[in-house]
């Protein structure tokens, strides 16, 4: 072997234990799904080639458009929070105050604390006899049925979701904050802009990029959601099934001994392409103003 072929194989070799973890555990996976989208396929039968039959029984399904309703209202209820909440608690830890670090770990101590134990703590808190309902007992104000009501249940998951994703994008944003430049603020300041001014005129155009991949970032995770809900409503889905998501959908579908795994993959198919153009969408749109 040439000195040549050797630079030109010596990276390759480098990366082949990497690609071939990607291509047992992620290709050949995504492309087994692919395959057992068009299948009648099930848990303990191989299934045959049936087209497009899953995807017009999903049509059909109603259990289906709840899903795709509870996931879509994540969605639009959490990303907007996911993306501004933790701009702003960034902005009050940034400063170099005293104690800011404590405030600083608190405020990521959810996101490394286990989504199960943090669920678990919530269902305690919401229960009819927990916490919260305790609390407002005391008031004198009539329990509240916060696991009781679909509606509640889904706010409320959608409500963890955000305060444990709070610290992990918070941290995102401090990175980002701290390139931007202090002259710029100092400029605006003796221009006349007060805090809100320089927030808007200042800080957000700086951390625009952030504020994008943050946005694409939760978004494909709301979209995807399932433990929160999956804890705070149960396996079922809440009442009648009312709370239940896409990826909810997916795991009663296709689990258990005659579980219908071509009609699973063609839902984690939709699921895939739906976080794909939610991505593309948000992309497109930084690009757009970008270029206004």
């Amino acid at each position: 072997m040439s000195v040549r072929t050797h630079r030109a194989a010596s990276p390759w070799l480098f990366l082949l234990p990497g690609l071939a973890v990607v291509a047992v555990f992620v290709l050949y996976p995504f492309l087994s799904t692919v395959q057992h989208a068009f299948t009648d396929a099930r848990t303990l039968t191989p299934g045959v080639w049936v087209g497009l039959r899953n995807f017009e029984e999903m049509l059909h399904d109603p259990q289906f458009w709840t899903a795709l309703r509870n996931s879509s209202l994540y969605v639009v209820v959490v990303v907007p929070c996911t993306v501004l909440l933790p701009l702003l608690i960034a902005l009050l830890v940034e400063k170099p105050l005293k104690g800011v670090v404590f405030f600083r770990a608190a405020f990521y101590t959810p996101v490394v604390a286990s989504v199960v134990v943090v669920a678990l703590i919530w269902v305690w808190m919401l229960d009819d006899r927990g916490l919260l309902n305790s609390m407002l007992e005391t008031v004198g104000a009539g329990p509240v049925s916060f696991l009781g009501d679909a509606w509640l249940v889904l706010l409320c998951a959608m409500a963890l979701t955000v305060w444990k994703g709070l610290g992990y994008y918070m941290i995102i944003y401090l990175a980002a904050l701290a390139q931007v430049p202090k002259e710029l603020h100092e400029a605006a300041a003796v221009d006349g802009a007060g805090p809100f001014r320089r927030f808007t005129t200042v800080t957000v155009p700086a951390v625009r990029s952030t504020m994008v991949l943050v946005g694409a970032l939760s978004s494909v995770a709301a979209f995807k959601v399932f433990s929160e809900v999956y804890l705070l409503a149960g396996p079922t889905g809440g009442p009648a099934g009312e709370d239940s998501t896409l990826v909810m959908l997916v795991q009663r579908s296709g689990t258990g001994l005659s579980g219908r795994v071509g009609y699973a993959s063609a839902l984690s198919l939709v699921i895939f392409c739906i976080a794909l153009l939610l991505m593309l969408l948000v992309l497109r749109a930084d690009r757009k103003e970008q270029t206004a």
